[in-house]
């Protein structure tokens, strides 16, 4: 038998090779020889040719060249977009096949600093009850497909920050959506409106968010433009009022034909002059209805804003809200000295959690630092009737200090970049017996565990929530518990 020839990867080279699994969030692992290399967007059983960028401390990653062959797994998606647009990663596969790869990203992750700590529960992974056309927040950007083509209204090209595809055949949102974002790229083509180019800072037209609660119908949408004028020095300020009632008017006219399943509940001009590829305002004006829409949630009811953060999958985010009210197990045991409980929420977004501990709770102190969204959680408690729950507006790492008062009980739910390295022992030190969290990157989460176990924590079960199918991302929540020391 020959030796199996070993080599070495070099910056540049083109290899070929079949992907033999993919680690989170869409890290191909293909072998040539004896060696491997990460190839991102690539699926598991896929024959591929690829090109080494980057080789580092004996590991290497490459970009895809090309797809030699479909892996057995994939099927057809239906979506003409796919592939081009960076948005999702797995349409190509059964749903069952997802799930089966992010369960055992997310195990595999876990398992990597939970082995030290022993015993542990995985409770393996809770699928969407809608994997298709769930999305009920979507942030459209302006751009073009090709250097100087027409104006293109949509998603960036995988791996590219300047091109933009018009995604009128995405999948992961319903019709209303494909059919307000062809009405408003079609609108402003007509009329050669220019959009903001992110070298030159030059154009007008940035982004078009749009947001459908899944439950009530309502429709928000938001027009994001800066206060450049786009029609020249000649063109009076009544020129730019024109056209953007125009906008409006060709949205609420689908509306009046009874081309949509749902309703406008706002429509917004926002201006925004940041040079940073951002929906932010500096002005908003509402041109129609309000500047909120309403979204129903395990038997409440929220008001969102523009801003407000929350959770882009409502199907999903019942199971997921549901799982770790059923993490927190029976409050009423948690009390000190025969009262009700003190919760914290931190990173507590329009309050959806607090607002669903704050009936067997004494209280619930929700830390958000997003202002719009401390403010509409405040009048969501209020349309609750939920008497107990209190907000604060501010950074989690410093609300902590100023708080008086002792939790019982702890939820975390921090963005993607997960909790503040400093923030980490302030809530370690206040040694609560139990903590649930909720994470949206699991790397993250890997990373802040490394902190509790090292505090006196660990995890006694664990469980993924397909939050968005079709893409890379995933939920994880965590039991932890305080270990008698």
């Amino acid at each position: 038998m020959e030796a199996a020839v070993c080599f070495c990867m070099k910056k540049g080279q083109v290899y070929e090779g079949i992907v033999e699994k993919v680690n989170f969030p869409n890290k191909g692992v293909v072998r040539v020889g004896e060696e491997t290399c990460i190839v991102k967007n690539s699926l598991p059983g896929q024959k591929i040719r690829f090109c080494v960028n980057k080789v580092r401390k004996g590991k290497a990653e490459a970009r895809l060249v090309e797809i030699l062959e479909k892996s057995p797994l994939e099927m057809d998606h239906g979506c003409s977009h796919f592939g081009l647009c960076g948005g999702c990663t797995y349409l190509s596969l059964p749903y069952e096949e997802q799930l089966k790869i992010k369960e055992q990203q997310v195990k595999t992750l876990l398992n990597s600093v939970l082995d030290r700590q022993g015993d542990w529960i995985w409770e393996g992974i809770k699928g969407s009850p809608k994997y298709q056309e769930y999305r009920n927040k979507m942030e459209f950007s302006f751009g073009d497909e090709v250097k100087d083509g027409p104006l293109s209204l949509g998603m960036h090209k995988r791996g590219s920050f300047y091109d933009v595809v018009t995604v009128t055949d995405c999948k992961i949102v319903d019709s209303d959506y494909r059919l307000i974002l062809k009405t408003v790229r079609d609108y402003f083509a007509q009329r050669n409106v220019t959009f903001f180019h992110r070298l030159r800072h030059e154009g007008y037209l940035r982004h078009l968010l749009v947001r459908k609660a899944s439950k009530t119908g309502e429709i928000l949408v938001a027009l994001v433009t800066t206060s450049q004028n786009p029609w020249g020095t000649e063109v009076t300020p009544d020129k730019e009022e024109h056209v953007i009632q125009g906008f409006c008017q060709a949205l609420l006219r689908l509306e009046q034909e009874g081309s949509l399943s749902g309703t406008f509940k706002g429509i917004l001009h926002i201006t925004n002059d940041s040079l940073a590829d951002v929906v932010k305002s500096d002005r908003t004006d509402i041109l129609y209805g309000s500047d909120y829409f309403e979204e129903e949630l395990l038997g409440l009811t929220f008001r969102i804003s523009t801003f407000s953060f929350f959770q882009t999958n409502s199907y999903s985010a019942e199971v997921l809200y549901q799982t770790a009210r059923e993490y927190v197990g029976d409050l009423e045991t948690m009390g000190k000295e025969g009262k009700k409980p003190t919760v914290f929420d931190l990173y507590s977004g329009t309050g959806t959690i607090a607002q669903l501990m704050a009936p067997v709770a004494g209280k619930v102190i929700g830390v958000e630092i997003v202002e719009e969204a401390v403010e509409a959680a405040r009048r969501n408690a209020m349309q609750n009737g939920l008497t107990n729950c209190e907000f604060i507006a501010g950074d989690v790492l410093k609300v902590l200090d100023e708080v008086e008062e002792k939790p019982d009980l702890i939820i975390l739910d921090p963005p993607r970049d997960g909790i503040h390295p400093k923030a980490l022992p302030k809530i370690i030190a206040y040694g609560v017996d139990r903590i649930v969290y909720i994470s949206c990157k699991p790397d993250s989460l890997v990373r802040d565990l490394e902190v509790f176990l090292e505090g006196g924590y660990r995890v006694e079960k664990a469980v993924a929530v397909d939050q968005f199918p079709n893409t890379a991302n995933v939920e994880t929540i965590c039991l932890l518990s305080r270990m008698n020391l």
